[in-house]
């Protein structure tokens, strides 16, 4: 596995911005109608967690209130958000397949070793994950199915998001350049 190349960097391989967002705000739309909620992916990698450790350690699930009555409503995995995620993965597969740009690689900037990018990739998945369970909700929960209801605490929470992130971005930017 090596960096990928600056022709699957390239910009016209990316599906246009205008046309993804409007094709995330259907997909928006159709939740709020078929399914009664919004999008979120933290309620499905909890459930996850849950049923990773109810296989390994169904006692543990028992003794904490919060775990059990997820597994007292059915299975953990039998619920929408699993299938949502689900249908994220493939959606995603689907984009990149679409754009001629589905290849085994990771996108790296030109002193970042490939161990480096992986492990910073985990250190934020992990502090996302920390985060969202702190927030009561992801991103896409939060930011888009939150201000889409136009809640005052998602759209704090999506500015709290940019600002960080534009505050960030002149830390790492030596990593891309």
């Amino acid at each position: 596995m090596d960096t990928a190349s600056a022709e699957t960097r390239a910009p016209d391989r990316f599906w246009n911005p205008y046309l993804a967002g409007v094709a995330l705000g259907l997909v928006l739309l159709a939740t709020f109608l078929i399914m009664g909620n919004g999008l979120g992916a933290s309620g499905a990698a909890n459930r996850l967690g849950i049923a990773a450790v109810s296989a390994v350690a169904p006692g543990h699930v028992a003794k904490n209130p919060k775990m059990a009555s997820v597994v007292e409503s059915g299975h953990p995995l039998d619920d929408w958000l699993v299938f949502e995620i689900l249908g994220v993965f493939l959606g995603g597969a689907f984009g990149a397949y679409s754009a001629g740009r589905l290849k085994l690689g990771v996108i790296r900037g030109p002193r970042a070793t490939i161990v480096a990018r992986l492990a910073l990739a985990l250190a934020g998945g992990v502090l996302m994950g920390v985060a969202a369970k702190l927030a009561r909700g992801c991103t896409s929960g939060q930011a888009l199915s939150g201000g889409a209801l136009l809640s005052v605490g998602a759209w704090a929470f999506m500015l709290s998001v940019f600002a960080g992130g534009y505050a960030l971005a002149w830390f790492v930017r030596k990593e891309w350049n």
